[in-house]
């Protein structure tokens, strides 16, 4: 199947899309250094990188398409979005641009009429409430009004664990599939542990490097390896009696149990942030493994390719060796989870 790819970021989410037969011809991202690693991936797509509500910019998107168009990928941002039940009024939705981002994925399935299209976020994105023709409707609403004589239009909430991926993962997919065709939901399938993803590989300890390529660990302040080297696995050093988050005149830190958080290990991962550098942020320290002396080994974040596995990503990713730890960790935590994708892309076969 020929498909295009809309506010693309890395392509992580699009990782598996070869064996499905499907092949991105066109593709689209705002952020230069997430394009330009997308062009190291996916070397024969052609990538138009630039804001896809600049008109140049969407002309290009839609005059390097195939005339026949099977398949549409899109992940419109939610940033400005109205939330329902959230004080915001008419007139500073209207003022705020990153509302109409969905509007261009809707411009483009006007043109292209491509067979299937999937849309995609965080769960949030059905709730949210846009200005459309004077009224305040869901993204499914618009969809409805404006394809319904086209296309059947089914929305949901998934979990990535529910989908063979190990990492709890929530997003909501929206499947726009032409009348005429087919295009189920896949069922659930058993859940995948931490322990079963990444047991395997070496213990570290901050700052310190292994022989296999993307597993090292960041190196942390001092302190935060003490509180975390005195936590449990699946506790929070806020739990502690001791080692506990403390400032430097030695007073606590105020904070919720879910950071300074190690995962647990016969669960799927939490939800992988974009924040995952941090100790501080939501629930990303290694579970460790309690030691002679009490204490718990890798008190620290997870590796590039703890991240990696647990995203569902394969063991040889295909990334250049100088791609910027960061940038991994941010496209990561920022991404579709691809074993997801093709398990629900993968339906349309069936």
């Amino acid at each position: 199947m020929k498909a295009i790819s809309l506010f693309s970021s890395a392509g992580i989410g699009e990782t598996y899309f070869k064996d499905l037969g499907i092949e991105i011809v066109t593709a689209n991202e705002l952020v230069e250094r997430r394009a330009n690693l997308y062009r190291s991936v996916h070397k024969k797509t052609k990538m138009i990188q630039g804001d896809i509500s600049n008109k140049e910019i969407f002309t290009k998107i839609i005059e390097s398409s195939p005339d026949k168009i099977d398949f549409m990928l899109a992940s419109p941002p939610c940033q400005g979005l109205s939330v329902a039940g959230k004080n915001r009024n008419i007139e500073s939705m209207t003022n705020d641009e990153r509302n109409y981002l969905i509007y261009k994925v809707i411009a483009a399935i006007q043109i292209l009429e491509p067979t299937y299209v999937l849309i995609e976020n965080v769960s949030t994105l059905l709730k949210l409430l846009l200005l459309y023709n004077g009224d305040l409707l869901t993204v499914k609403d618009i969809l409805f009004k404006e394809f319904n004589d086209k296309y059947n239009i089914e929305a949901e909430i998934v979990d990535a664990a529910d989908l063979g991926v190990p990492q709890k993962r929530k997003r909501a997919i929206i499947k726009l599939f032409k009348k005429g065709t087919q295009w189920p939901w896949p069922p659930k399938e058993k859940k995948i542990t931490v322990r079963e993803t990444i047991g395997h590989l070496p213990s570290l300890e901050a700052g310190e490097r292994s022989d296999i390529k993307w597993h090292f660990a960041r190196k942390h302040d001092e302190r935060h390896v003490l509180w975390m080297k005195h936590t449990p696995t699946g506790m929070s050093a806020f739990q502690n009696e001791v080692f506990y988050p403390k400032k430097e005149d030695g007073n606590r830190v105020k904070g919720y149990i879910t950071t300074y958080r190690r995962i647990l290990w016969d669960e799927p991962a939490p939800t992988i942030t974009i924040r995952n550098d941090a100790i501080s942020s939501q629930r990303n320290v290694h579970p460790g493994r309690r030691l002679k002396d009490g204490t718990y080994s890798d008190a620290r974040v997870l590796t590039p390719l703890e991240l990696m596995l647990l995203n569902s990503l394969p063991n040889d990713w295909a990334i250049p060796d100088d791609t910027p730890e960061i940038l991994i960790r941010q496209c990561i935590g920022e991404s579709i989870a691809p074993l997801m994708l093709k398990k629900i892309v993968g339906e349309i076969y069936k």
